[in-house]
């Protein structure tokens, strides 16, 4: 039976499931509706990590001029959250305050002591991955832009492999790009940046034709490297996205062991069917327990709310590798 290697996580978020489905939707969804802060209309695609016995978590935040931007949110269950009133503020290495032109889908992710922050940032109006860190939540510090434009789904994993950094991102190109493959790419110090590799190409199935992005920070397991991801596929009404899982080696992350052929979720519910963007899944986060091997997953819904699903290590390894392709 697959097990998790990770922390024990005993307040994770959780709902019983009502039958053996792999994976299934909180009742109480959506847990983050429609102007949820002052001056900001919707919040969607966000990561939540573990943070002194509660959660704390970065958000995109659509502001009522239209512009994302990145803001901050605690909460004690995982599931009710408070926002601070302003965005967060990333420190340059020169010590002023990082001037944002806008700020979307984020990752965090937890390195050792160190929370990083992944996120498509604007530069002179073309979408580049940004990095950021932080230990508390309080003050944010830049890293660096490891990629040149165009770039977006930046999701680094949660550990050294073999001494160096590993950070998973989708080369694409501007606006709503109709194209897209999961790159991987390693760093000696989270700056510089190469050996890029093409790990998985969109698929056959018709729900990940289009273009794939990774979505939550890979889980470790006995098995190898979990990663749920998105991928969009083209229909007459326009885009959809589904989320999908894939199992990479653990030693080299390289190697694709199993990836499911069926999506996990797709578009089904009203918070995911309706909204500014339509028909729209989007993984961000994952939070796991290892002791039960429990797995609560954020996802953004229609691109106007946030949604959380739940699954166990042992039920979506066990359809993934059904599923394999």
């Amino acid at each position: 039976m697959a097990k998790i290697i990770g922390e024990n996580l005993p307040n994770i978020p959780w709902q019983e499931p009502k039958g053996n489905e792999h994976i299934w939707r909180y009742n109480n969804n959506p847990i983050i509706s429609r102007n949820p802060i002052e001056n900001v209309t919707r919040v969607f695609n966000s990561a939540v990590v573990p943070f002194k016995g509660g959660f704390a978590g970065v958000f995109r935040a659509e502001t009522n001029n239209g512009i994302p931007y990145l803001y901050f949110g605690k909460s004690e269950d995982g599931v009710h959250f408070t926002f601070s009133k302003e965005r967060i503020v990333f420190h340059t290495k020169e010590g002023g305050a990082y001037k944002f032109e806008y700020a979307y889908d984020p990752r965090v992710v937890k390195v050792d002591d160190v929370y990083y922050v992944i996120w498509c940032d604007g530069q002179h109006g073309l979408p580049v991955l940004a990095l950021g860190k932080t230990t508390d939540f309080e003050r944010f510090e830049l890293v660096s832009h490891p990629f040149l434009p165009f770039n977006r789904n930046g999701v680094l994993f949660p550990r050294k492999i073999d001494g160096k950094y590993y950070l998973l991102s989708r080369p694409s190109d501007n606006g709503h790009t109709p194209f897209g493959d999961i790159y991987l790419s390693e760093s000696p110090d989270l700056v510089y940046w190469g050996n890029h590799t093409r790990l998985m190409q969109r698929g056959y199935e018709w729900w990940q034709g289009l273009k794939i992005g990774a979505g939550c920070a890979p889980i470790e397991t006995t098995e190898g490297w979990l990663l749920f991801y998105h991928g969009a596929t083209q229909t007459c009404n326009g885009f959809v996205y589904s989320m999908g899982g894939v199992i990479l080696d653990k030693e080299d992350p390289r190697k694709v062991k199993y990836r499911c052929g069926n999506f996990l979720l797709t578009p089904e519910t009203e918070y995911e069917t309706v909204g500014f963007v339509p028909n729209v899944i989007f993984p961000c986060s994952a939070l796991t327990d290892a002791a039960t091997g429990r797995i609560a997953i954020y996802y953004g819904g229609a691109d106007t709310y946030v949604g959380l699903a739940f699954t166990t290590i042992d039920r979506i390894i066990d359809y993934i590798v059904k599923y394999s392709r």
